[in-house]
């Protein structure tokens, strides 16, 4: 192995490091807030669906804020963003446990800390992990970012549960806020603007597309829409569990431990699901259709919650069922981050997985805010699994159409695949 290759290996290391790294703490801290709406509801007295809207709201923001954090990444560079972004997050997860009214939950859990890790979160780290890593490692390089998420949720989630038992609540969650300032010397790592390739100190000779015309482009993509719709599906998927899963487990007369168990589990699988899907992607130049795995990963949701209904609910029955949706929860994100870039490059990879991002949390929205009120309405969760398993296989079904260009063949763009 040459200097040249092993500095190369090196700088390539250091970046998942970071990427993955900032991931595994923003999402971890966002994802294990679920524990805590009941708490919260116990000090407050708000009621399940006025708090479920300040997580619902935080769902939302962290989606509006993907495309605008990716825009002022793709220009400016993903440190300066990321750094605002890892503070916002601290402050608003430190500022929780203070807040008394559904404003005042909505501006911390909504505002503050979803925005934050909306600015430090995929859009920015996927785009700038594409900008930094040779195109024939992003699939894996987008799989092992992915990854560390998961390993945020996998950490989190316990350690949540541990420091609420020894020093209660308000204690674990300022805890977990103070904890996520860790990321910020990743933002030194991964500085830099998208259309700025590492080792090109000048612009590129060919004239760039702007902003607004690549987005216009791609909104008039159907396959790029189609992307946008399956994703919107994850989303509701990802944030009614993140949010309710605690809430299921009451309801199935299960120990709260069993909450943070199982969604320290779904963490767990996720990281093999990521790194499986990663590999995929890149496995000898992508013989695997990103499309075709992306929709087995939705139809595999759809049985899981098919048998989770009709099985008896033990703690191993819901601890199988988190290993499951794990093996698929963020899966999902690999194939459509590598669809975006295939589709229009990673000059514009952070602005474009923003808009995608945002699709998926106008999804998180609503899993988040139904959860809520099909307890208000109904008082259980049924309806809201029976939506899971409708919209998973309706995913599993529009990604099939989907034009993916084959190695060899130009961006999509009107060329069939």
């Amino acid at each position: 192995m040459t200097d040249t290759s092993r500095a190369r290996g090196a700088t390539l290391t250091l970046v998942l490091l970071a990427a993955a790294g900032t991931f595994s703490l923003t999402m971890g801290a966002r994802q294990s807030m679920g524990l805590f709406l009941g708490p919260i509801n116990t000090q407050t007295g708000l009621g399940l669906a006025s708090i479920s809207l300040a997580f619902a709201f935080g769902q939302l923001w962290w989606g509006l804020t993907q495309p605008f954090a990716g825009m002022a990444a793709d220009r400016f560079g993903a440190g300066r963003v990321m750094v605002a972004g890892i503070v916002m997050l601290a402050l608003g997860t430190v500022l929780v446990p203070l807040m008394t009214t559904t404003a005042g939950l909505i501006l911390a859990i909504g505002v503050l800390a979803a925005g934050g890790s909306g600015m430090a979160g995929p859009a920015v780290l996927m785009g700038a992990t594409t900008r930094l890593v040779p195109a024939d490692k992003r699939g894996m390089a987008t799989g092992i970012v992915n990854a560390g998420g998961s390993f945020g949720q996998f950490v989190f989630a316990p350690l949540a549960a541990l420091i609420t038992t020894a020093a209660g609540w308000v204690t674990a969650v300022q805890a977990l806020g103070m904890i996520t300032l860790l990321a910020l010397p990743a933002a030194w790592v991964l500085r830099g603007a998208s259309h700025t390739p590492v080792g090109s100190p000048t612009a590129p000779a060919a004239p760039r597309e702007s902003t607004g015309a690549v987005l216009r482009r791609a909104l008039r993509t159907p396959s790029y829409l189609m992307l946008c719709a399956g994703f919107l599906v994850c989303g509701f998927h990802v944030a009614f569990i993140a949010t309710h899963l605690p809430g299921v487990v009451a309801s199935c007369q299960l120990p709260p431990q069993v909450g943070a168990w199982a969604l320290g589990t779904i963490g767990l699988f996720n990281i093999v699901g990521s790194l499986a899907i990663g590999w995929a992607v890149g496995f000898q130049g992508g013989r695997w259709r990103m499309k075709s795995l992306l929709s087995l990963i939705y139809a595999t949701r759809a049985v899981a919650v098919l048998v989770f209904l009709l099985a008896p609910k033990t703690n191993t029955t819901m601890l199988v069922f988190a290993a499951v949706i794990g093996v698929t929860y963020l899966s999902t994100v690999p194939p459509t981050a590598g669809l975006v870039a295939k589709m229009f490059g990673p000059a514009h990879m952070a602005t474009l997985f923003g808009v995608v991002m945002l699709a998926h949390q106008v999804g998180g929205f609503l899993g988040a805010y139904l959860g809520g009120k099909s307890i208000e309405w109904t008082g259980a969760y049924d309806w809201m699994w029976y939506a899971d398993i409708l919209l998973a296989v309706g995913a599993a079904l529009v990604h099939l159409p989907i034009r993916e260009a084959r190695r060899g063949e130009p961006a999509l763009g009107g060329v069939p695949a």
